[in-house]
């Protein structure tokens, strides 16, 4: 005689907390949102503020103010002692809108842009199409300059602590030079230059992104010491170069065009250089990253092949490639940084 068991006798099964927690997720990424919106975080970093100051402040009503800031308090983001706010450290260096780390406008970024496109994530399942206009950017272009420098400001804050990492992990005295394929207004090429200043660094990208390249690079004290390089790397001549970083692009695309970028990659780097590549790559098992496979739903949404992938499936096609002594290793979260090396 067998016994079935079923979840209704099993006493590992977990009750519906955790599941409703994860139906309500976005319950704090808004409260994060309208915080950011409402400038809470660079009040903050003035002065620390009771309630009615900092509500006063940030024009919030007082219905629903001690539930919100109390409530950032328990994200984690806030800290109170006797009735006073203050930023926690993390708010006060990603969140202070003043600060270079600041986060704050891919906040904005999802509320505006993902929110919505994620909203046809069953379409997208269903159809395998993304769910963005097929004309156009995602964010809608550069014709709208405030609209591009929000946009181009989220990238910034996403790639800055990867810039960090590679500023440090990377050997740059074997290298005179490098260039950052895709590398928008020049923020990682210039914290890399900013640190290794021996480095010829070049920022290559479309024509497009060239005034807004030059106002960033004015804007950080780093005029004329990168230079910008205008093109498509899937079709113009690419900078010789000792060093070529590729981040947050091969997840765009599909596995035909990372295949044939790399190959151009290979060809035109310097005997003895290196490429760098860092993207939100998947676990190799495929369980343990849920940001990067969600992130992979999010190429599915945005883009017409892209998707997150495996340090395995990177370490294959930068072989496939030619670059040998290939190796991944862990940078800023949630991103793994692969790097492989052309023989001399």
């Amino acid at each position: 005689m067998t016994t079935q068991t079923t979840t209704e006798n099993r006493t590992d099964v977990r009750g519906p907390g955790e599941i409703l927690q994860l139906t309500m997720a976005f319950y704090g990424s808004r409260a994060l949102i309208s915080a950011v919106e409402l400038d809470v975080f660079t009040l903050l970093a003035e002065k620390p503020m009771n309630a009615e100051e900092l509500c006063g402040a940030a024009g919030i009503h007082p219905r629903g103010a001690a539930d919100f800031l109390d409530a950032l308090v328990s994200l984690g983001l806030l800290g109170r002692e006797d009735g006073v706010y203050r930023n926690s450290p993390e708010a006060d260096r990603y969140l202070d809108r003043r600060k270079p780390g600041y986060v704050g406008g891919y906040a904005r970024l999802a509320d505006t842009k993902l929110f919505p496109v994620w909203q046809n994530l069953t379409e997208a399942l269903r159809t395998g199409t993304k769910q963005v206009p097929s004309r156009g950017s995602f964010f809608g272009g550069y014709d709208d300059p405030e609209a591009a420098r929000g946009f181009l400001g989220a990238m910034d804050a996403v790639n800055s602590g990867v810039a960090r990492s590679l500023a440090e992990v990377v050997d740059w005295a074997r290298y005179g030079s490098f260039a950052d394929l895709g590398g928008a207004r020049g923020n990682l090429a210039a914290t890399l230059r900013r640190a290794h200043p021996h480095l010829t660094a070049t920022c290559f990208d479309l024509p497009q992104m060239e005034p807004f390249f030059r106002e960033h690079l004015d804007a950080l004290g780093m005029a004329g010491q990168v230079d910008f390089a205008a093109g498509d790397f899937f079709r113009d001549e690419l900078p010789r170069t000792d060093v070529f970083v590729i981040g947050h692009i091969l997840h765009y695309f599909d596995a035909g065009q990372r295949r044939d970028l790399l190959a151009r990659v290979f060809e035109a780097l310097n005997p003895g250089g290196a490429v760098l590549v860092y993207d939100r790559m998947i676990d190799d098992e495929r369980k343990g990253a849920p940001l990067s496979l969600l992130g992979s739903l999010n190429m599915l949404l945005t883009s017409d092949g892209g998707r997150e992938y495996t340090p395995s499936e990177c370490r294959e096609w930068l072989a496939a490639a030619g670059f040998t002594e290939v190796d991944t290793v862990p940078v800023s979260r949630p991103d793994t940084l692969a790097i492989g090396r052309k023989p001399r």
